[in-house]
């Protein structure tokens, strides 16, 4: 397993449960070491939603852990604390198991044969090579699940995809993620500041409310925020309110709208970010593709995403969407483009496959660029991974998955066309944003079962 994060961890507590030998090789020093990067934020998950069920049963069955209260929301932090470093402690004790740290993944291949030769490919082992600070290693695996994840790529601020013009140049100013506003020394980095912040998801939403907190306060006075969007409008940015069955994420969605109405937030939609420039006195300029300006900038928080990385696996062969970077499958089910509700069908090893057998792509990685991944999908994916890798096919075949209604109707393809986005919006109606939510379904998914309907509504 690549990745000491929920997922990889979850997949290696299936894999214990099974009487499985597997290596969990997480790149920082601790379990969860992306989860410690934003420690400070509080999920829109209770704890009975990020607990793997195997994980669990582990857990329950030692000494020395306590369970969380199941209807609280966790922060980061608490997660990693309370359920992941002791869940990954249980497993590096595990009969067969390993956990290493410091052992960053730089290549996944064919043990003695690279991208283009065919013969033998099923069957030779994974050649996986691995830092550490003793130096290089390699290592040989029958399987590998890539859980991985995003969070070492966030997405740039130029609307290119790249980089804007000045954007490396004045990183110093620019942060990527939502800072710790409880931090005195991070509150008083934006204290009476211009703060641009651009981005319309949850974690921009987070971004805008810790803002606003800090205006509140006698150090913040004087605060104020240029929201940075591409979209022509706000629209559905702030998710289904009291409809959303993720209560904290429709309590975020509220709050972030008032925010945003509170008058320190400045609002600017299609704005394409094209430079970042020193200004004279030494705060920035922004420019839009568009030749919109926003001038006398302290500081910049982009909360546009993330991106996976495919570099280390060069010499193995993938099936990837060409827009996304997810698992081609499950492209048309969790793309914004032709996806509005963030819900997708349950799903698992044959959905995952990849051209290179034994290899899977799991969780936030499976997803690609796309947003509103849930802990409880990738527990999902890995309980019927590790049961095909372990030939349980029947187990691996039965995917019994409910997702809550997020409320969250991106449509992202017609974020050029206002009118375009108005449609959408009517066309869904009561069945996702807005009206009463639909009651959550669950699912089950057979080998040969037909097409899969939605967790919960019939949005998309």
């Amino acid at each position: 397993m690549i990745g000491a994060g929920p997922i990889g961890l979850a997949a290696a507590a299936n894999a214990a449960e099974r009487g499985m030998d597997f290596v969990v090789l997480e790149a920082g020093p601790r379990a969860a070491a992306a989860v410690g990067e934003w420690s400070h934020v509080r999920l829109f998950s209770s704890w009975s939603e990020l607990l793997d069920p195997a994980a669990r049963r582990l857990l329950d069955a030692s000494e020395t852990w306590t369970a969380p209260d199941d209807t609280a929301y966790p922060t980061g932090g608490e997660w990693r604390d309370g359920y992941l470093q002791p869940l990954a402690d249980l497993l590096a004790g595990a009969t067969g198991g390993q956990v290493r740290y410091d052992s960053r993944v730089v290549g996944v291949g064919r043990a003695g044969r690279d991208l283009m030769v065919d013969s033998g490919r099923e069957s030779d082992p994974f050649a996986v090579h691995i830092e550490t600070s003793q130096g290089r290693e390699r290592l040989l695996a029958s399987a590998v699940v890539d859980a991985s994840g995003t969070w070492t790529r966030p997405n740039p601020l130029g609307a290119d995809g790249y980089p804007a013009l000045g954007e490396t140049e004045n990183a110093d100013r620019i942060t990527y993620g939502i800072p710790d506003f409880a931090d005195q020394s991070i509150a008083a980095r934006y204290a009476g500041k211009h703060v641009a912040v651009a981005g319309k998801g949850a974690s921009a939403q987070g971004v805008l409310v810790g803002l606003a907190t800090l205006s509140a306060t006698d150090a913040g006075a004087g605060t104020r925020v240029s929201w940075l969007l591409r979209r022509p409008s706000v629209g559905d940015a702030f998710g289904g309110g009291d409809n959303d069955q993720l209560e904290q994420r429709g309590k975020l969605g509220q709050d972030a709208e008032a925010a945003a109405t509170s008058g320190i937030v400045t609002t600017l939609t299609q704005f394409r970010t094209a430079a970042v420039a020193a200004q004279a006195d030494g705060r920035l300029g922004v420019t839009s593709l568009d030749g919109q300006s926003l001038s006398d900038v302290d500081e910049v928080i982009v909360v546009t995403g993330f991106r996976p990385d495919f570099g280390f696996l060069s010499e193995v062969r993938l099936d990837l969407d060409p827009a996304l970077g997810a698992a081609r499958v499950l492209a048309d089910q969790i793309h914004p483009d032709h996806h509005s509700c963030g819900d997708v069908a349950p799903h698992g090893h044959r959905e995952l496959t990849q051209p290179e057998q034994g290899l899977f792509l799991v969780g936030m990685k499976s997803y690609g660029r796309a947003p509103s991944f849930l802990a409880m999908t990738g527990y999902e994916q890995v309980r019927s991974v590790v049961a095909a890798l372990d030939g349980d096919l029947e187990a691996a075949d039965r995917v019994d998955l409910v997702l809550p209604d997020t409320g969250v109707c991106n449509g992202a393809g017609a974020f050029d066309d206002p009118d375009a986005l108005a449609e959408l919006g009517a066309a869904i109606g009561d069945s996702c944003c807005g009206g009463a939510a639909a009651e959550p379904q669950l699912i089950t998914l057979g080998a040969n079962t037909g097409a899969a309907g939605t967790a919960s509504g019939s949005c998309g």
